[in-house]
Order: C-alpha cells, then sequence, then structure tokens
C-alpha cells in the first residue's frame, strides 16, 4: 500500500451520517484508523457495512477508539476479520466496555444470520453474519490501554495522546502528531478528533478536556443545530415517571447499555432521595446494560477520576436506587411484562433496533396506561425516532403494533454536547488551518459550520462520505 509522502486524511464514516465513524489518517510512513464504527439506522446505511475499505485492512498499522459505543468500535471485528493486525489503543474503561459491545454485536449479527437461514429472509444462501464470536475474540488480543495525557508512539511517526471527553465512562478525545511531514516548519503536523464529546453538566462525569488547538480538527456536530434544556428536560421526565405511576402504569426507557442506563439509574436514585419516588420497582433488563454497570461500579470503587467527586463520594448509592431489580435471564426478563402494578423498565437497545425492549414495546405500547420515554438521540430508521415523531403503530418482530401508550420525546437527556457546548470547548483555543463537522446529519453539520465561522472566525467544512483531503 503507497503512502502519501505529504499526509491524509479521509472520511470513510461519519460523514453526513452519525454514525459508522471511522477517519483514515496516512502519514508519511504509516497509517492510522481513528474509531472503527458499525453503521446503524437506515438500510443503505447498514449496507455499508459490508463494502470494503477503500484501504486494505492489512495496510493499516494501528488504531485508536474514541471510546466503546458501537457506532466508533463496532466494526473492528471485520476489520481484523480482513486482515488488520496492528494495535488498538484506547483507555482503560473503553477496552473493558468494548469486549461488552463487540461480544453483544457478534451474538446478535450470528443470531440475525441464523433466523434468515431459517425464514429464508436473505437472497444469500447461506446468510453469513458480518463477524463473529472468534472475530471479536482475536480482535480483543489487539487492544493496548492506554491512560490520559500519555503521548505514545503508535505507529512510525505518529504520537498519541488521549483526553478525557466526558461523554461516556473511558471516552477521550485524540490528537495525533505526525512526524516527518515534507515542507512544515516543525516537520509534523497534528490533528484532533473530538469522538463524542460530553457535556460540562454530565450527571455522573468529569466535564471534557478544553480543547488546545492542532492544525487540523474534527469535531462531532450530533446537536450541531440544537441547544439542550436541562430544566425542562429534568422536569418532563419526573413528570412523565410520576404520571404513569399514578394511573398504575409502566414507565418504558430505551436506553443504551452504555452509560445510558448509569445515567437514568442515577436520576432515579435522586428523584427517591428527594421522595418524589416511593417504593417502585425499577428492573433493567439487558445482559449487556448489566455487564457495563458492572464496569461502572469497579471504576467507581477504584476512585477512578473521571467520575464527579460527588459521585465518587456517594460511591455505589449513586447508580443503584432501591427496589432495583436486575433480569439477567430471558425467564425474568418474560416475568416483568405479567407482573401487575406500576413499574419502571429500562431495556436496551437504546434506539429499539433490536433486544429486549422490542418484547417490553410489544406489551406496553397498546396499553393508554404506559408511557415511552425516547431518551437522547434517536437516529433516522429506527424505531426510537419513529416513536419520537407520533407514528401510531410499530412494526416489531413482523407484525404491526399499535401505539396507544404516550410517548415522551426527551432529547435533552444527552451525553452529547449541543452546538453553544461545542463552541465552549472550543473555547479560545488557536485557529486550526481546518475544521471538519463530522458525525452528524446534515444540517445540524452545517449549522454548527456555519456558528464556527460566524463566532470563531475559522475554516470550517462538512466533509463528503469517502472524501480524502490533504494535510497541512
Amino acid at each position: 500500500m503507497s503512502i502519501d509522502p505529504s499526509g491524509s486524511l479521509t472520511f470513510l464514516g461519519g460523514a453526513g451520517t452519525v454514525t459508522g465513524s471511522k477517519y483514515l489518517v496516512r502519514a508519511p510512513r504509516a497509517t492510522v484508523l481513528v474509531d472503527c464504527g458499525l453503521f446503524q439506522g437506515l438500510r443503505e446505511l447498514r449496507r455499508r457495512n459490508w463494502q470494503p475499505l477503500p484501504a486494505p485492512a492489512a495496510g493499516i498499522d494501528a488504531a485508536v477508539v474514541t471510546h466503546a459505543h458501537l457506532d466508533h468500535c463496532g466494526y473492528l471485528p471485520r476489520l481484523v476479520r480482513d486482515g488488520f493486525a496492528g494495535a488498538v489503543y484506547a483507555t482503560p474503561e473503553t477496552v473493558r466496555l468494548a469486549e461488552i459491545v463487540l461480544r453483544d454485536s457478534a451474538h446478535l449479527l450470528e443470531e440475525e444470520a441464523a433466523q434468515a437461514n431459517e425464514h429464508g429472509w436473505s437472497r444469500h444462501r447461506p446468510a453469513l453474519p458480518l463477524y463473529t464470536g472468534k472475530d471479536v475474540d482475536r480482535c480483543l488480543e489487539q487492544f493496548i490501554e492506554l491512560d490520559y495525557g500519555v503521548e505514545t508512539k503508535i505507529a512510525d511517526g505518529v504520537r498519541c495522546r488521549l483526553y478525557n471527553a466526558g461523554h461516556i465512562l473511558g471516552s477521550s478525545w485524540v490528537k495525533l502528531t505526525l512526524d516527518g511531514l515534507p515542507g512544515a516548519a516543525s516537520q509534523s503536523s497534528t490533528i484532533a478528533f473530538s469522538g463524542d464529546l460530553g457535556r460540562p453538566r454530565h450527571p455522573l462525569l468529569r466535564p471534557p478536556e478544553p480543547f488546545d488547538g492542532a492544525d487540523t480538527l474534527l469535531v462531532e456536530s450530533t446537536y450541531g443545530d440544537r441547544r439542550h434544556d436541562d430544566l425542562t428536560s429534568s422536569s418532563r421526565f419526573q413528570d412523565a415517571i410520576t404520571s404513569t405511576l399514578k394511573r398504575s402504569g409502566t414507565v418504558l426507557i430505551p436506553a443504551f447499555a452504555v452509560d445510558r442506563t448509569e445515567m437514568i439509574l442515577h436520576e432515579l436514585t435522586e428523584l427517591t432521595r428527594r421522595g418524589v419516588l416511593h417504593d417502585v420497582p425499577i428492573h433493567v433488563d439487558s445482559p449487556m446494560a448489566l455487564a457495563a454497570l458492572d464496569v461502572y461500579r469497579k471504576a467507581l470503587e477504584m476512585r477512578r477520576p473521571q467520575f464527579l467527586p460527588t459521585i465518587t463520594d456517594q460511591g455505589l448509592a449513586a447508580l443503584f436506587p432501591p427496589r432495583l431489580q436486575l433480569a439477567r435471564t430471558a425467564e425474568e426478563s418474560r416475568r416483568i411484562d405479567v407482573a401487575n402494578g406500576p413499574r419502571i423498565v429500562i431495556s436496551a437497545s437504546g434506539m429499539a433496533t433490536g433486544g429486549r425492549i422490542l418484547h417490553h414495546l410489544s406489551t406496553a405500547l397498546p396499553d393508554p396506561r404506559n408511557t415511552v420515554l425516547v431518551v437522547g438521540y434517536a437516529a433516522e430508521g429506527t424505531r426510537a425516532r419513529e416513536l419520537a415523531r407520533g407514528a401510531t403503530t410499530l412494526k416489531i418482530h413482523g407484525r404491526y403494533v399499535p401505539v396507544r401508550a404516550r410517548v415522551v420525546d426527551l432529547p435533552g437527556l444527552s451525553a452529547h454536547a449541543d452546538y453553544p457546548e461545542v463552541l465552549d470547548w472550543l473555547g479560545t483555543a488557536p485557529a486550526p488551518k481546518t475544521t471538519y463537522l463530522v458525525h452528524g446529519e446534515p444540517a445540524a453539520a452545517e449549522f454548527l459550520r456555519e456558528r464556527i465561522t460566524e463566532r470563531l472566525r475559522w475554516t470550517a467544512v462538512v466533509p463528503r462520505p469517502t472524501e480524502m483531503v490533504l494535510l497541512p
């Protein structure tokens, strides 16, 4: 594989969409991939997972993962299957959480292929999974842990430093230093990747470390055209729960297994502490969420510095409200739907694309006593987005289910920075030569580009999918 002597950046994912983040950096003597996510949501996006990368996997020397969400790490086992043999660098918590996420993903992919073969759903004979559990095993052997703030050589002429991004436990924003670029006064160039940027007021985690400058910057734009209203979101969250419980209904919360479940548990703990909730069972029904919760528990016990001091002081009480019930088996999951009386159910997946949440939705949606809370971002083409838009029916397991339950959309309960928070994160850093708006739908990315141009007078661009640009 030829290396561009001047250095280049190719947007293999996360361009024009909020999924599939993959950014290929070609330095004079090495090629590095930053993030390696699955495309999710719309069918035409998911099909991209099957398209070969323009760069051979065997020619990539190293990878860096910003955090453990599937749209940032979920393609790694396929990359390994296709020949990638380099190291994958990430923080210790990202490594632990990525194992949980990748094993669950492989299980679902294998299960989907088996069902397609059994029922003839696929035009492929036989239908095959994108990757398997064995691919995940091989991938996990290639992870190397990096702590925040430690500059490390990850490939020939490429140095990496991770900074706390405050999005989920272990999340980082990344700065690469590329040495040996011809024509540069310092013979090096820096490129920063925001990953998914957290908020200054995350209920559990410290805020992101501020951006301190780079020659090139990639910054997420998930909420690039929105402003979070924390007060209104918290009030509506509380009202939706209390009003539903008063009519003996079920509050059903589709939630990402990693971080969103922990955030919701903390909110429910606070409502209990303030006397708003009284003696109500709270179910967490997601094997992956329970495994992630255990990673958070261990990090709390170790007093990891990513947590807010107040959360560290509370310890496990911050995440484990009274009457918390953990559904580990399929039988325990089924019993939730036949139980009587008011209850709160937190289950994955967060965008209702699969998992145990679908069985709970099938039961809960036809009953007007119940409420479904859509918390945080829901991508185009997902059931959560359909519910947030007011769908009157929802197709689940091949059947249309009537939506008579109340649906409350709470995008403000998010761990993504909104556009004022992104601008604040950029702060007073010196202007990059170019700033690229990634990981956002087109309207959101363009809105944030305009704000950066107007407020900071920076050169800002919304890149196209698979576009390649030269680095300064």
